[in-house]
C-alpha cells in the first residue's frame, strides 16, 4: 500500500511536469507579441500543483518515518 500511494505522488509530480511543459512549448507562431496569458497561467497553475505535490510527497515521507511505518537502512559499513 506504501509503494502504491508514493508511486501515484511520482506519477502525479511526472504528469503535472509534462502538463507545464506542454503548455510551455504549445504555441501558434514563435516570436514577440505573440504571448498568450492563458497560456502562461495554465503553465504557472501546472508548476505550482508539481511543487505542491513534491512537498506533500516530502511531509507524508516524513509522517511515515514519525509514525515508525518506514525505517531508514542507511549503507552497509564496509570492513
Amino acid at each position: 500500500m506504501k509503494q502504491l500511494l508514493v508511486g501515484l505522488a511520482f506519477v502525479g509530480i511526472i504528469g503535472s511536469l509534462g502538463s507545464a511543459l506542454f503548455f510551455m512549448m504549445r504555441g501558434d507562431k514563435p516570436g514577440p507579441g505573440n504571448d498568450d496569458p492563458r497560456r502562461a497561467n495554465r503553465m504557472f497553475k501546472a508548476l505550482a500543483l508539481r511543487v505542491g505535490l513534491s512537498v506533500l510527497l516530502f511531509i507524508c515521507i516524513l509522517i511515515a518515518w514519525k509514525l515508525g511505518y518506514i525505517q531508514p537502512t542507511g549503507l552497509p559499513a564496509s570492513p
